[in-house]
């Protein structure tokens, strides 16, 4: 593996453990796909450094447990927004 994808894969896993950001937070933040982010962070980090890799996948367990409440979030974000607009029109 390349070093500038190992480094990579590292400074991912440390920002997603310190901001407890999601894949697509990740994603967006690095300019690379969710797919890349996924792959870092599962595949290659486990080659890299096993505990790291152990300590990014509690973070994404606990997004994938909440991902229905942030969902929901948006969806009541996106009503609400709405209708204040509908309101003011």
């Amino acid at each position: 593996m390349k070093d500038y994808i190992e480094e990579r894969a590292v400074e991912i896993a440390n920002y997603i453990i310190e901001e407890k950001a999601t894949v697509r937070q990740t994603a967006k933040r690095y300019g690379i796909s969710k797919s890349t982010v996924h792959k870092d962070v599962t595949v290659r980090l486990t080659e890299i450094n096993p505990c790291l890799a152990s300590r990014v996948r509690d973070v994404l367990n606990l997004n994938k447990s909440e991902r229905h409440i942030r969902g929901g979030m948006a969806t009541k974000a996106k009503y609400l927004r709405k209708r204040t607009e509908a309101f003011h029109s």
